[in-house]
């Protein structure tokens, strides 16, 4: 059974499209057929349906996915265990950022990094900090550098890059705009635009609204960020930001006794040993702060 074989079935079975598991393995989509077919064969079962566009595990499939996880992350560690003999920094790293850090804290570092390591091969997947950490608990990712969860996640290690200070902020044609301090419950008085609510973001200001025996009105989810800055900037809510995302159509709030922020910073597996290259990476980051 080849290694080739079980990360094109595993693309696939994550991504439920042959070439969407193409764009990811850098391949063609008749390769990752080709793959797939050929484990077929070899197990002499089907491990999709293909119906129209979509796919999908069949029971065959389903029992494989974890068993392939586990001999993947088996041979990426004899991959970097030995790569890590030499004491050289190089080789495969796999890693997740969310969209707001990538563009507002890690151009630095990745650019520090990939010059100082060109012997890495980095390969980063852009997703929401909680699918990230779930990723990097099921052993599909080595390191994630994203909002670190508000508590502790069974069998998961965090580590504090930066702080990052939680601001309310309204668009300047807000009816609130003119108010450099309003109350809470007055804020409330208006619908908000937020981040989903199963996200860490969302969970920190929920928090602070039910101790004070409040509620939301939301009209309006995203989890990217900066289209929710944009949404605040031309007035279908309030919302809570990151102190990073002020922009000259902003206006902070200051609201007495609710002063938030979240923790960005590095996720990874408490049962899983480092490679140099993941080190390397946390190490750059952390230099960029001065930790």
């Amino acid at each position: 059974m080849e290694i080739a074989s079980l990360r094109a079935f595993l693309a696939v079975a994550e991504q439920q499209s042959f070439s969407r598991a193409a764009e990811r393995l850098y391949l063609s989509q008749p390769a990752v057929s080709k793959r797939i077919a050929l484990l077929e064969e070899e197990l002499k079962v089907a491990l999709f349906d293909r119906i129209g566009r979509r796919v999908s595990l069949t029971p065959a499939g389903q029992t494989l996915l974890p068993r392939a996880r586990r001999l993947l992350n088996d041979a990426r560690e004899i991959e970097r265990a030995l790569s890590d003999l030499s004491g050289e920094i190089r080789g495969r790293l796999l890693m997740a950022t969310s969209h707001h850090i990538g563009l507002h804290r890690l151009p630095g570092p990745l650019k520090v990094f990939t010059r100082d390591h060109p012997g890495v091969e980095l390969e980063i997947r852009f997703m929401d900090s909680e699918a990230a950490c779930h990723a990097v608990e099921i052993g599909d990712l080595e390191l994630a550098i994203v909002t670190l969860p508000p508590k502790p996640l069974p069998h998961l290690q965090t580590g504090l890059i930066w702080d990052d200070p939680l601001v309310v902020m309204v668009g300047r044609d807000h009816p609130l705009s003119k108010r450099k301090q309003v109350t809470l419950e007055t804020l409330l008085s208006y619908p908000a635009v937020l981040p989903s609510s199963n996200t860490y973001t969302r969970a920190i200001l929920e928090q602070a609204v039910q101790k004070a025996g409040l509620s939301l009105q939301v009209s309006m989810e995203t989890n990217y960020l900066e289209t929710l800055g944009m949404l605040t900037e031309i007035g279908l809510g309030w919302s809570l930001l990151p102190a990073t995302q002020l922009t000259g159509q902003l206006v902070t709030l200051r609201v007495p006794g609710l002063a938030l922020a979240r923790q960005l910073g590095s996720v990874t597996h408490q049962k899983r040993s480092l490679s140099n290259a993941a080190r390397a990476m946390i190490s750059s980051c952390q230099q960029a702060t001065g930790r």
